[in-house]
């Protein structure tokens, strides 16, 4: 069960027979190619050609301001400086020049270089895999619900699942800690989400150089909500109104990293990553790849590049006291298969069939060292028909929904998929890995509001420690046509459909 490649691919796209879920979700994809393997240059040479405009990132010696040299060495190559992360010794550059990279690799000082696109600058656009299933007016108006849930609270199956409802009987979690939504962009005017918005940690990162104009962190009416959905499903308020998130007496920012057309590159995700850094974010919340390759092999000097100036910027987040979450991916791959076909990448031009090795092919970020890598499960506590697994990928499971059809939830919820925050003052739903991410994000801010001093090793140690073990779903066989859709290996405490174990919000607010 393969779901078909785009953009976003953090968002599963559901079998027939349930309601269509957007999710840009976006997988961890770590998958290699061997030298002669790795896809044809063509594309990005052929968007070249014509002396168009490319974006670059230039890897140098962090902890040091750019040196003269170097900026000197980028003019010279026909680049220009967007702006430069000292901190981690990563330089974004705009150039026509088809030989920039190559160039500029040979220059002393310089470690990596590579395009962080293979179409030119603004990017192209492609379709949405889908849309979230908007509730209407009316059925939000008919929400009825138990003394002291909000009014949509009995339709989330999925916080029953990790026990945050009876975690918020003790804690809805610290004010002093915020959750990083980097994605599409949040809309902070939303009822459910202003109460807990830290604007001082949002952001509008996707030129790769911080914009912090008022607002610049929303999405606008054509882009995405797929942002808001996550930072709903991490603290949607407890005040009354719509639904309630994961960890809702915590604070929630928005690091907007998508363009317009939906495409989280490079220079952005970086800017993310530092910007989370450098504002006292807790924990961030990774929801998709980075474009536009699926699996960043490092025989290509390009790709290599980018796997560097990634990891740079997730591993000084980490420095700084932040916790990566990130979704394992909706195609429903092994991660830890000798080989797994990728049809996706470039996915901003002509993508084609390529056979990579996902131990030595990375999805950025979240297959980098560090970062948490999340599962999805279903109503019923199965892998979703839809997630990627793999034994020592996988790290931990939370509720990501799926069809209906093969994992329907008890009454009063009617929906198999995850209920969320949209922008306009809306709430629908959506499925992929890209909603299971949000709720361990949401679990390991509650571990962080407990345990305040906690360094961000020993927040993930308590979250795989406190996860519910649970064994290998065998056999798996989601859709009953007596086809193993895929093969889970591992023990009950540690397996590649679950990895330690489904998140666990009660235990994380009292252990």
């Amino acid at each position: 069960m393969t779901a078909p490649y785009a953009r976003y691919r953090r968002a599963a796209a559901i079998p027939a027979g349930m309601a269509m879920a957007t999710a840009l979700a976006f997988l961890p994809n770590t998958a290699a190619t061997a030298a002669e393997d790795a896809p044809a240059p063509a594309p990005a040479a052929a968007a070249r050609a014509d002396a168009t405009p490319l974006s670059y990132v230039v890897n140098v010696r962090p902890g040091h301001g750019t040196s003269a040299y170097v900026k000197k060495a980028v003019v010279k190559a026909g680049g220009t400086i967007v702006t430069s992360y000292d901190q981690i010794g990563v330089i974004v550059v705009h150039s026509s020049n088809a030989d920039f990279a190559k160039t500029i690799r040979t220059v002393r000082g310089v470690q990596s270089a590579g395009a962080t696109r293979t179409a030119p600058l603004p990017s192209a656009s492609t379709g949405d895999l889908g849309a979230p299933k908007v509730l209407s007016a009316a059925e939000v108006a008919a929400a009825d619900a138990p003394a002291g849930q909000d009014p949509l609270q009995p339709q989330q199956w999925d916080l029953p699942a990790i026990k945050a409802d009876k975690a918020h009987e003790k804690t809805l979690g610290s004010k002093k800690v915020t959750v990083a939504v980097i994605d599409t962009g949040v809309d902070d005017t939303h009822p459910d989400i202003a109460p807990n918005f830290d604007r001082k940690a949002s952001v509008n990162c996707v030129s790769g150089k911080p914009d912090t104009a008022d607002g610049a962190w929303r999405p606008s009416a054509e882009e995405s909500p797929h942002g808001t959905h996550v930072a709903g499903e991490i603290a949607a308020a407890k005040n009354g109104v719509g639904m309630t998130g994961v960890a809702p007496g915590v604070k929630v920012s928005g690091i907007k990293v998508s363009t317009t057309a939906g495409f989280f590159y490079t220079e952005a995700v970086v800017c993310g990553f530092v910007w989370a850094a450098e504002h006292g974010v807790d924990v961030t919340n990774n929801s998709y790849y980075t474009d536009p390759w699926y699996f960043n092999c490092k025989n290509d000097p390009d790709q290599k590049a980018l796997v560097e100036a990634v990891g740079r910027a997730s591993r000084y987040a980490e420095k700084k006291g932040a916790v990566n979450v990130a979704a394992a991916g909706n195609e429903n791959y092994d991660l830890a298969s000798d080989e797994i076909t990728d049809p996706s990448s470039p996915n901003d031009t002509t993508p084609g069939d390529r056979v990579v090795d996902p131990s030595e092919c990375l999805d950025i970020p979240t297959q980098l060292p560090g970062v948490v890598t999340v599962a999805s499960t279903g109503a019923k506590g199965i892998k979703s028909s839809f997630s990627n697994h793999g034994l020592g990928v996988i790290d931990i499971a939370a509720p990501g929904g799926d069809s209906t059809a093969y994992q329907k939830p008890d009454a009063p919820a009617t929906s198999g998929l995850i209920l969320g925050t949209l922008p306009g003052g809306k709430w629908g739903y959506m499925a992929g890995t890209s909603m299971a991410s949000p709720h361990v994000a949401g679990v390991a801010a509650l571990i962080k509001s407990t345990h305040p001093y906690a360094s961000p090793a020993l927040v993930k140690a308590l979250l795989y420690a406190e996860a519910d073990a649970t064994p290998c779903t065998d056999p798996y066989d989601i859709n009953g046509d007596g086809k193993i859709d895929a093969v889970c290996e591992g023990s009950k405490n540690r397996n590649g459909f679950y990895g330690w174990g489904i998140a666990d919000a009660l235990d994380a607010v009292t252990k």
